[in-house]
């Protein structure tokens, strides 16, 4: 009986000092992250999911830190590296938590990121990027992230066409709404969006 309860405190003790360590990690990576240390940051949030083998967060991290540079990259064959990197992490993401809405979003901003380098990507890319949105909005219609991103792209799109894109800014305001109540699942869940939300809303001469 001892033995029992010795080993069932040592485990306990186990998943807490490494729930611990996962958490200090993980705002250490975000830390370099807001100094600019974008490599430093991707490369512990890689060094975090090589660990946390279950956890899609942290390969969710390394695929938006590599999009996100990818954007303004001049350089074809630093923009290939850097999502060729962000789409092994979203793969690796997908294993673990398929039909995930926030990572259907950074699938679809990887693919963006290839168009707004070259717009002849879009001949092939455009498709997936809205289908990947619809996807998105069936799973989770009342997830920020998702109606502001999907606006963003239709929007954009308007515009590429020569249409009116202010029928989206009704969207966009959704997004902000919904921002303000929205509740993480967790202390590392996708929080991102809603400055970009009221930039956008901005623009829309509101």
């Amino acid at each position: 009986m001892k033995k029992s309860v010795a080993l069932v405190l040592f485990l306990t003790s186990a998943v807490a000092f490494s729930q611990d360590q996962y958490a200090k990690s993980m705002k250490k990576a975000f830390a370099l992250w807001g100094e600019g240390k974008s490599v430093e940051a991707s490369n512990l949030f890689e060094r975090i999911a090589s660990v946390e083998v279950d956890n899609w967060l942290p390969s969710y991290y390394v695929a938006q830190i590599n999009t996100i540079a990818s954007f303004g990259e001049k350089d074809e064959a630093t923009l290939g590296q850097q999502l060729e990197k962000a789409q092994e992490f979203i793969d690796l993401a997908n294993t673990i938590s398929p039909d995930n809405p926030e990572i259907l979003v950074q699938q679809a901003m990887l693919h963006t990121a290839w168009i707004a380098f070259d717009a002849t990507y879009g001949m092939t890319l455009s498709g997936k990027v809205a289908s990947l949105y619809e996807k998105a909005l069936q799973l989770a219609p009342d997830n920020p992230r998702v109606v502001l991103s999907k606006a963003q792209w239709d929007m954009g799109s308007a515009k590429y066409f020569g249409q009116d894109p202010a029928p989206y800014c009704r969207d966009v305001e959704r997004a902000i709404e919904l921002f303000a109540t929205f509740k993480p699942e967790d202390e590392f869940y996708p929080k991102w969006g809603v400055e970009q939300a009221e930039a956008t809303l901005e623009s829309c001469g509101k």
